[in-house]
């Protein structure tokens, strides 16, 4: 049996912001940040409805993260993500110094393992965790895509 607060149960809240950058037309990709078992902000990616190529669901968690804590470090902070950070978003976890990320389907194209991009020496990663659902959802939107087209 699951316990409420482990890491499936944080990357299902991403999901249900994946869906929400999904109904809104987007990139089905969310996001959220916990500390200390507790979500303190959650965001998806919004580039289209703010016209931003930089809007991705990570950028904005870690705005709304920073914002909460009223600091611009995350260190004792875990980002559940259900893509693999690109460059740009590992680039700027660096900066956060987030102390664990976790994400669910991985980026062969884009993603920051690909290129190599460095994290900060303390930041961990795990990865895999509902991996088939993070896939799928994004499957399923260009696939919609594809058919709107």
């Amino acid at each position: 049996m699951l316990k409420p607060f482990d890491d499936t149960y944080f990357m299902q809240q991403a999901l249900k912001e994946a869906q929400s950058a999904f109904d809104k037309n987007e990139v089905p990709v969310g996001a959220v940040i916990v500390l200390d078992n507790t979500i303190i902000a959650r965001a998806h990616n919004l580039t289209e409805r703010l016209t931003d190529v930089t809007a991705h669901a990570e950028m904005q968690v870690f705005t709304s993260a920073s914002s909460y804590l009223g600091s611009k470090y995350l260190q004792k902070c875990t980002l559940y993500v259900t893509l693999e950070p690109c460059n740009m978003c590992a680039g700027a976890s660096f900066w956060t110094q987030i102390g664990t990320i976790v994400f669910g389907a991985s980026d062969s194209n884009r993603g920051f393992e690909k290129f190599k991009t460095p994290l900060h020496v303390k930041t961990k990663v795990i990865k895999g965790i509902l991996e088939t659902e993070c896939s799928e959802i994004l499957l399923r939107f260009f696939e919609q895509q594809r058919k709107l087209k």
